[in-house]
């Protein structure tokens, strides 16, 4: 079992050589760093969770924002380039925000949107990176995203999954918005 991260706990995660400290954060205020894109536990019109695939690894959709873009925006974004998947409702859960403090990006600060959304499933037509999408039941989800992230990403996407009130749905499957 891992446990969902806590309130501005800083948590180690290492990544490609360098050093992150990364926290969890509440709604509000958005925390001090980078806007540095979204990410969502996205539930098809069946109550699955939608993950996509760029290499052997699945995914929840996310990605950066572009220049002006809100965080919204860049979710509604990033789900349809991602997942081909259209935004019909959402709610914000919190914001991950990481700290390099060894390696070439030291003193850097990024901060990603945290989010649910209720999606349309449309046709898959990948424009990007992705070559696959595909519903897994909410537990399946949780275990393939959790597995291949690093340190404290781990608890991060625990603590996702839990304010989306789905750790509580795995037994009834019933998301709650």
């Amino acid at each position: 079992m891992i446990d969902p991260a806590i309130d501005f706990e800083r948590m180690d995660a290492p990544d490609a050589g360098q050093d992150w400290q990364v926290a969890w954060h509440p709604p509000t205020p958005v925390p001090d760093g980078t806007p540095h894109g979204a990410t969502a536990i996205c539930l098809a019109p069946d109550r699955q969770v939608v993950l996509v695939r760029s290499g052997s690894a699945w995914s929840l959709p996310g990605g950066r924002p572009e220049p002006g873009e809100t965080w919204e925006q860049t979710l509604h974004r990033e789900v349809h380039e991602e997942a081909c998947a259209q935004v019909v409702r959402s709610r914000l859960l919190g914001y991950g925000r990481g700290e390099c403090t060894r390696g070439h990006e030291r003193g850097l600060i990024l901060v990603r949107s945290l989010w649910l959304a209720e999606v349309d499933l449309l046709a898959w037509q990948p424009h990007w990176e992705m070559v696959e999408r595909q519903p897994f039941p909410v537990a399946e989800a949780l275990n393939l995203v959790r597995d291949v992230l690093p340190g404290g990403h781990k608890r991060i996407i625990t603590r996702m999954f839990q304010e989306s009130g789905l750790t509580h749905s795995i037994s009834s499957q019933s998301g709650h918005f």
